[in-house]
């Protein structure tokens, strides 16, 4: 397996299907704008791991909006897990919002997902006091 390097535009089918495997996406959600968009931004990365065969083995989104450093879509393929590479990732996100700044690093997880739970849970990471919010902004183009 090879270290994390960062995702580029050549990397986003590869990418999303592992999200997809993951059970990361969600309808709502283009998961392919996103991936576009997080390279397009300078507050935000996708990084990526590859095995040795050269395959996608995981990926995580990091982002950073001046207050606070968020992770999404940290995924890792199946046949990789139970190796460290989630460690692996969440690590190098990290590392990168530590370097944009970011004091503090946050998460969203569906609260039906005890897996994702469980191993943030084992990173240190513990549940916030707060509500997440949310509405769809609607194109009055």
């Amino acid at each position: 397996m090879s270290g994390t390097t960062t995702a580029t535009s050549a990397d986003g089918a590869a990418v999303v299907a592992l999200w997809e495997e993951a059970g990361l996406t969600r309808p709502w959600n283009d998961p392919q704008a996103d991936f576009a968009l997080a390279l397009a931004t300078p507050g935000s990365i996708v990084l990526v791991t590859r095995g040795d065969d050269g395959g996608l083995t995981g990926s995580v989104m990091a982002g950073f909006d001046g207050h606070r450093g968020w992770v999404y879509y940290l995924a890792v393929a199946e046949r990789a897990r139970g190796t460290g590479l989630g460690l692996a990732l969440m690590t190098a996100a990290e590392d990168w919002l530590r370097g944009q700044g970011a004091p503090k690093v946050q998460l969203m997880v569906r609260e039906d997902n005890a897996a994702a739970l469980g191993f943030y849970d084992g990173l240190g990471f513990e549940r916030q006091k707060v509500v997440t919010l949310g509405r769809f902004l609607k194109d009055d183009s």
